[in-house]
């Protein structure tokens, strides 16, 4: 056997016994409760052959037999910020699966023919077959597991689900009602976001009907904000996502943000690291439209937006923790996150989406009429959310 593939086989062996039952059970919930696999259903996974992800992707497998599902496990290399994904699995999105899950020790990889020219539905332009068959069509529904571990997989995903879809759903009413929001932090985070025209999305871990998805583990409201309305000071003091990967953060990350935008970033080696995959982000969208991987002036959007504020998100999974890989880290209680790049509304596309947290937040929406309401105060969520 692949030795890529050894933890799989080592689990099933019986040498880790406790583990490979607990990964068993993650995978059922995970198949069972949030997506609902039914019977005859296609069920794509795709999958790298690294150990963890291979081992997830496997039970997964498993889990979706014994659903009823009809499941295919595709491998390809390893994916990061900037990579193509495999022809291959680009093509498996024309089965029209109904289940599709991404089990990828880094990311899925992008459409080059989605880049190049954009599906369009409904008036709506995606750069990715995925995300056209997810929010477009809504021909599927997903759940996308990025640089997840088994240790992670098995301590996060078996939690109460309808506990954290009451959470979910109760600040999703919030930021749905409000124009703006003001997050503060100790770490020296000041920033005022739009949230005029936007709706919020959460990942509550229900991914049961088509068009529905989010990560595994789940656990966060998010919104993307109005663009151009992003103002103030970000210091990241979690962790954060550049091209190499995912950082603990040792030394805050300080970026300054003004219309929307950020114009400087300030810091040590994190810092560093941050700005280097934007600028390569930057580059990167003038090269794809000069070898016409992007449409004709698409090359400047994608640039501009490489420093874009596409998301605030706010962690609500009680089992997550901040462990140096993203898909936990912006779960965890006590921490919001911010993300740069592309937003989730699709209207400021970008190479990236890099999310980074802040720990320790006050955040406080605020309506139009001038009333003001406590979502977290100094990490603490109010009372009435967490009920």
């Amino acid at each position: 056997m692949d030795k890529s593939l050894s933890k799989f086989a080592e689990l099933r062996s019986g040498n880790v016994e406790h583990n490979f039952v607990a990964l068993q059970k993650a995978a059922q919930i995970a198949v069972e409760v949030s997506l609902k696999v039914q019977k005859g259903e296609q069920v794509l996974i795709i999958s790298n052959p690294r150990s963890d992800a291979a081992a997830i992707a496997e039970a997964l497998y498993d889990a979706s037999i014994d659903a009823g599902g009809r499941p295919v496990l595709l491998f390809q290399p390893v994916k990061p910020q900037l990579a193509f994904a495999e022809p291959a699995v680009i093509a498996a999105f024309g089965a029209q699966p109904e289940v599709v899950i991404s089990l990828s020790d880094e990311k899925l990889g992008k459409d080059p023919a989605g880049i190049a020219s954009p599906y369009e539905y409904d008036g709506v332009k995606y750069d990715h077959i995925f995300h056209l068959n997810m929010y477009g069509k809504k021909s599927c529904r997903s759940f996308w597991s990025p640089s997840t571990t088994v240790e992670s997989f098995i301590r996060t995903v078996p939690i109460d689900y309808a506990q954290l879809q009451r959470r979910c759903a109760a600040i999703k009413q919030i930021l749905d009602e409000a124009v703006e929001v003001h997050v503060t932090a100790p770490g020296g985070t000041d920033i005022t976001i739009g949230l005029r025209g936007r709706e919020a999305k959460s990942d509550d871990g229900n991914f049961s009907t088509p068009g529905s998805g989010g990560n595994l583990p789940a656990g966060e409201t998010f919104i993307s904000p109005e663009n151009l309305t992003a103002k103030g000071r970000i210091c990241f003091d979690g962790s954060i996502s550049v091209n190499e990967g995912d950082l603990i953060i040792s030394t805050p990350i300080e970026c300054l943000v003004e219309d929307g935008y950020v114009n400087k970033i300030l810091g040590a080696g994190e810092a560093a690291c941050l700005l280097n995959t934007i600028e390569a982000a930057e580059r990167n969208a003038f090269e794809f439209e000069r070898d016409g991987k992007l449409p004709p002036s698409f090359g400047e959007i994608y640039a501009r937006n490489a420093r874009n504020i596409g998301e605030l998100g706010i962690g609500l999974n009680p089992a997550a923790r901040i462990t140096g890989k993203m898909l936990e880290d912006e779960k965890a209680f006590r921490t919001c996150h911010f993300a740069i790049g592309h937003n989730y509304d699709e209207d400021a596309p970008s190479l990236i989406h890099l999310d980074g947290l802040v720990k320790n937040p006050t955040i406080t929406a605020i309506f139009d009429n001038g009333t003001t309401q406590f979502i977290e105060k100094d990490g603490e969520l109010d009372e009435g959310i967490l009920s």
